[in-house]
């Protein structure tokens, strides 16, 4: 669920808190970018940005664009139009400063300008571009699917601490999305194989897809369904992980535009605690867990206590310490079956 900045260095995005960091802002109706022309190349704008003002090169856009979508809100303007150019151009990012004055031409900017103008609008950069980089894997990503945070890469570093040593472990992620949890921890063990559940067809559509891009199709098997009912008869497992939804269904409202008005809701409503997802979830796979198995969760910065009680009231469960994320909020649970 979305907690904490969703930035990483290839691609940024709307940083989501689970509640708003700041009042929501309003965004244009309307983008006015350089106009493309047909004929003539367009005039006005900042001229002393290059020695011809006629010239719209990558580095006189990137300056323009970061001033405009920073008067706009996003709080990493520059960072928001270096992405949106460099996919319009098909560099990498670094490129565009080893070609900063070469010219663009209309129909990149035309194409620019509509990103541009979609962005101002509070649409997530990950969602313009397709992509996202979670725990160093690049991976699609529609608006079927919750864009991967940074944070969520500690339920990752959990799993590899309790599964490092153990030889083909039986695993579940449960509310895959897009995939991200599953992949990530399949990709830095090379002998675990994953069960994938996602309520979402499309979803799953997307994690698959991403599966395959990565060549990990061959130890992750996708599933529709509710929690672990679609694979109520498959285990006992080593390690179940998940980052449900948990957000109170009054707060989604109140979290920031490019959050509540463009992430799939399935993937944050928790119900009206938050906890409506969490706590059917602990008690199904405490049952579906091997002896000395780990159910390894990530919770909201406020939900430490509640869900450490749901946890506990399962007598065969013992909790390890609770994980912090790089804000010091509490970020991830663990508990183990008693063996």
């Amino acid at each position: 669920m979305p907690h904490d900045n969703d930035h990483d260095t290839d691609v940024p995005g709307t940083p989501p808190n689970g509640k708003a960091r700041h009042p929501a802002r309003p965004w244009p109706a309307v983008l006015k970018l350089p106009p493309v022309p047909v004929a003539e190349p367009p005039r006005g704008g900042p001229e002393s940005l290059t020695p011809d003002p006629d010239r719209w090169t990558v580095g006189r856009l990137l300056t323009w664009t970061s001033d405009y979508l920073k008067r706009r809100g996003s709080e990493s303007p520059r960072l928001d139009a270096e992405v949106l150019l460099a996919r319009v151009l098909g560099w990498q990012r670094v490129q565009l400063y080893t070609h900063i004055e070469e010219e663009v031409g209309p129909a990149a900017r035309g194409e620019f300008r509509e990103l541009v103008r979609r962005r101002a609008e509070g649409s997530p950069v990950a969602y313009l571009v397709g992509r996202k980089e979670f725990y160093s894997l690049p991976l699609t990503v529609t608006p079927a699917v919750l864009i991967p945070r940074p944070d969520s890469e500690f339920v990752v570093v959990e799993f590899l601490a309790v599964a490092r040593h153990l030889q083909n472990p039986r695993c579940v992620d449960v509310g895959t999305g897009s995939g991200c949890l599953a992949l990530a921890c399949a990709h830095e063990h090379p002998s675990a194989t994953f069960f994938a559940i996602d309520l979402s067809p499309e979803a799953l559509a997307v994690a698959s897809a991403n599966a395959e891009a990565l060549g990990l199709s061959e130890r992750i098997e996708f599933r529709t369904g509710h929690l672990l009912d679609p694979v109520a008869t498959e285990g006992p497992f080593d390690v179940v992980v998940s980052n449900p939804p948990y957000i109170p269904s009054a707060v989604i409202e109140t979290l920031e535009p490019g959050v509540r008005n463009y992430e799939p809701r399935l993937a944050l409503d928790g119900g009206p605690d938050g906890l409506a997802v969490v706590g059917p979830l602990i008690a199904q796979a405490t049952s579906l867990l091997k002896p000395g198995g780990h159910l390894i969760l990530e919770i909201g910065s406020d939900q430490e206590e509640p869900v450490r009680a749901l946890l506990a009231a399962q007598p065969s469960l013992t909790l390890a310490p609770t994980v912090r994320d790089h804000a010091n909020h509490p970020r991830v649970l663990r508990a183990t079956r008693v063996p």
